[in-house]
């Protein structure tokens, strides 16, 4: 009877010591579209939106830092998946955001790597549609 009570109490402890897990999801995610999206701007200036002067510049600069950020977001999308198994094995159940946000970010990053002409192409007719 002792020994069920001592592992009870330590599923409980590791439910409350493992909340973070799910945090550490969502943030792995949101790093990895974060410089997805970075990665992609060679291609899709994003910037010209915002600071339409330097969009030519940043773009010669991240065109140089893509391989790195494309492993970057590869990265931490498996970590994301890595850590949501291991909240899993702790008997711990990841939240549903953070899960719906993963899988987001995974489609998000494969279709950055390997179609990020489409993708270009796609920005370039809505923004010529708008102007």
């Amino acid at each position: 009877m002792d020994l069920k009570a001592t592992d009870m109490s330590q599923v409980e402890e590791n439910r409350v010591t493992n909340k973070s897990g799910s945090k550490s999801t969502v943030v792995a995610s949101l790093a990895a579209l974060g410089s997805v999206i970075v990665a992609s701007s060679c291609c899709l200036p994003l910037l010209p939106f915002f600071f339409a002067a330097g969009a030519a510049g940043t773009s010669a600069f991240v065109v140089q830092l893509r391989p790195y950020l494309l492993v970057l977001s590869v990265l931490l999308i498996v970590f994301g998946f890595y850590k949501s198994w291991r909240a899993k094995q702790c008997n711990c159940k990841p939240s549903r955001i953070g899960t719906l946000l993963l899988w987001f970010s995974a489609i998000v990053v494969f279709v950055f790597i390997f179609f990020p002409q489409v993708i270009a192409s796609l920005v370039a007719d809505l923004s010529g549609a708008k102007s």
